[in-house]
């Protein structure tokens, strides 16, 4: 690896890095490999968009926009666990790659899901 991860703390971020260099590398590998520009493209524009938005959103303008961007980031990591799904039942990952890919996917699932929950229950207004 020729960048290192940021190294602030931050365990989403960190994460969604990594991943976002993993899925580089798959698209690479897609490409070359297999000889499929569709289906990389789909990948890797949603795959590294997590990491886009988590960034994004340090610099968020307020809560809402916090919540939003990380609400959108977990969106896009929904797609891309599609995408790797869809990529190993179509032959195109192998089972190694695929388990790989799906315990990063997964727990940058939870950890969105965990964030977004919190970050909901405190915006929301309490029932009267």
């Amino acid at each position: 690896m020729k960048e290192d991860p940021p190294k602030n703390g931050n365990v989403l971020e960190e994460k969604s890095y990594r991943f976002g260099i993993r899925i580089i590398r798959l698209s690479q590998y897609l490409n070359n490999e297999k000889r499929d520009f569709i289906l990389s493209k789909q990948i890797m524009r949603s795959g590294t968009a997590i990491g886009a938005l988590v960034s994004e959103a340090k610099y968020a303008q307020s809560r809402a926009d916090f919540l939003n961007k990380l609400t959108i980031a977990l969106k896009e990591a929904n797609e891309t666990r599609y995408w790797i799904n869809l990529l190993y039942d179509t032959d195109y990952l192998s089972s190694t790659m695929h388990q790989r890919l799906s315990t990063d996917i997964e727990e940058l699932l939870s950890l969105l899901v965990s964030i977004t929950k919190k970050l909901k229950n405190k915006t929301e207004p309490p029932n009267s």
